[in-house]
């Protein structure tokens, strides 16, 4: 009895150690989110040194001396999680990402964005996954598969483009800021819709049929993952709009608004659509119709909630990627051959290079041919700049790899060991060199000067008939209130050959007309005001804002 009562009393002591363990942890990691903050704020002024670049070099230090505490056998406080990530970690940031959108710009160049985002990740692949297949196996590094390969391409070929957009201007460059924001979202969603299709399928038997329909079931979860993010956003809206939450309390408007969109990521991963899609189209939905049917207050609210959240996501996932950069474990099984690892490491930031310049230059070029004005053409100085905001590498070639070369956070053979510490160095390499130098480029190339009459540029973009109706000076998904009389001069096309020869504008005008007699009498939104009594009034919303 007494023997039974001790291993009792062992295993809950063991237990509490475990829990008090994981407290510590969680609290080192905190502060240590903290710390990132505050150097981040103290070093805003220095702007080639980003967020990312503060996490990475924090995360660096602190494995360090975790390294120096454990004696060398542990540099990570937790262990990586790809549920963590997919789960928790990426929604708040692609949401941000959808809901904060210029939209004006991101559909006006919606064309040119599909063409980078998509088919230029589709070309960047290819050329990925060919040159490992040629060049690995020189290495001797053999045991790698064909599955392996083509995860290798899709992994790779995910961008991170934050650190250029921290030092681009919406404002001054809106042009390159939607080209570079637009296919940064894109490229990430086509990188893991890829990966998933490459696993999903049997790749040892390969014919003309699973080629059909392997381009078949990418076209279904591009298209179905947009569709349930645009519903699940209209419905988030039409339920807002029609119960107006916010006469009671403007707590459930903010909650509600959250979990729809959290809702529209899950249903994605249950119908095994992509959820990077479906919650970046939620996001844009819900900036145009959901926020403008809440009250005042709970739109400061969700727009600084969903920022934060981002936010910290993002810092999250570059401390823990730091600290894994000095993992004892998958380092050891590279140690006989380091020179192995840091030539894969070299092969793939080479592909990198050529697999980016292989589509940017070629596909400007065609947009350039449908743009009529010189102003609306993609400079060369512009390519090179897109060209270099998608040289870096993030959280999701982190977790794409981790994915697919790891069990539980850890490494069990050989060539995967080198995959994943080849992916850390591309990453640290990427995001601290490339990024460190992608402000001195910037301001070589676009000098301020250029930069401030930029906004000029976009004139020509965003008119539907006559440029010299100002009133037409609109975009897609305008973020600018408009009257209704701008709706009156709205006309379609008088020809086929005016419907080719403008299609984004023919389309705005179109979507405007469409917008403003079905959508937003149904779905409210800027502009609108409800007849019904249940939905809120210019009065009522001041009213209720004072009493908030």
């Amino acid at each position: 009895m007494s023997f039974v009562l001790s291993d009792v009393l062992s295993k809950m002591q063991m237990l509490y150690m475990s829990d008090h363990g994981s407290v510590v942890s969680m609290n080192i990691f905190v502060a240590l989110l903290c710390a990132c903050i505050v150097l981040g704020h103290l070093l805003e002024e220095y702007r080639w040194i980003n967020e990312s670049i503060t996490a990475l070099s924090i995360g660096l230090c602190t494995g360090v001396v975790i390294l120096m505490f454990s004696g060398g056998k542990s540099s990570h406080l937790l262990v990586f999680s790809e549920d963590l990530f997919f789960i928790y970690l990426l929604p708040p940031i692609i949401f941000n990402a959808g809901f904060q959108v210029k939209k004006k710009q991101f559909f006006v160049n919606f064309i040119t964005i599909v063409m980078f985002g998509a088919v230029g990740t589709l070309i960047c692949w290819t050329i990925i996954t060919f040159g490992a297949i040629q060049t690995f196996k020189r290495m001797g590094i053999d045991s790698l598969e064909l599955e392996d390969y083509l995860a290798i391409g899709a992994i790779f070929a995910a961008t991170d483009s934050v650190c250029t957009l921290q030092v681009l201007n919406q404002d001054e460059t809106p042009l390159l800021y939607s080209l570079v924001f637009g296919e940064g979202v894109v490229n990430d969603a086509t990188s893991v819709v890829l990966f998933n299709a490459i696993k999903s399928f049997d790749l040892n038997h390969i014919d003309p049929g699973v080629a059909l329909q392997f381009v078949g079931n990418f076209l279904y979860l591009f298209i179905a993952s947009t569709m349930l993010g645009v519903l699940t956003g209209l419905l988030s809206a039409y339920i807002i709009k029609k119960l107006y939450i916010g006469r009671h309390s403007t707590d459930r408007e903010v909650a509600l608004m959250m979990l729809m969109a959290y809702l529209s990521y899950m249903l994605a991963e249950l119908c095994y659509l992509s959820g990077i899609l479906t919650v970046f189209f939620c996001g844009i939905v819900m900036s145009h119709y959901t926020w403008h049917n809440v009250t005042e207050s709970s739109r400061i609210t969700t727009k600084h909630s969903f920022a934060t959240s981002s936010f910290v996501a993002e810092t999250f996932i570059f401390l823990y990627v730091g600290m894994d950069a000095l993992d004892i474990e998958k380092w050891r099984f590279v140690s006989d051959s380091p020179g192995t690892s840091i030539a894969v490491s070299s092969v793939l930031l080479g592909l990198i290079l050529t697999g980016r310049a292989a589509f940017i230059f070629p596909l400007s070029f065609l947009s350039n041919l449908t743009k009529k004005s010189p102003n609306q053409k993609i400079s060369f100085r512009k390519q090179v700049i897109i060209w270099w905001a998608g040289l870096m590498r993030g959280a999701v070639s982190m977790a794409l790899a981790y994915n697919q070369f790891t069990m539980s956070g850890y490494t069990q053979q050989r060539s995967s060991a080198i995959m994943i510490t080849s992916t850390i160095t591309v990453v640290l390499v990427s995001t601290v060199v490339f990024g460190m130098m992608t402000k001195p480029l910037i301001r070589f190339l676009v000098p301020h000067s250029k930069r401030k009459n930029s906004m000029q540029n976009m004139n020509e973009h965003v008119s539907c008939s006559s440029p010299t109706k100002s009133s037409m000076n609109v975009a897609f998904l305008d973020n600018s209130v408009y009257s209704e009389a701008d709706t009156d001069e709205l006309q379609r096309p008088s020809s086929l050959r005016d419907l080719l020869s403008t299609p984004t504008h023919t389309v705005h005008c179109l979507w405007r007309k469409f917008d403003n007699g079905f959508m937003r009498p149904v779905f409210g939104g800027r502009g609108f005001v409800p007849i019904a009594h249940t939905s809120p009034t210019p009065t009522q919303n001041n009213n209720n804002n004072n009493l908030s």
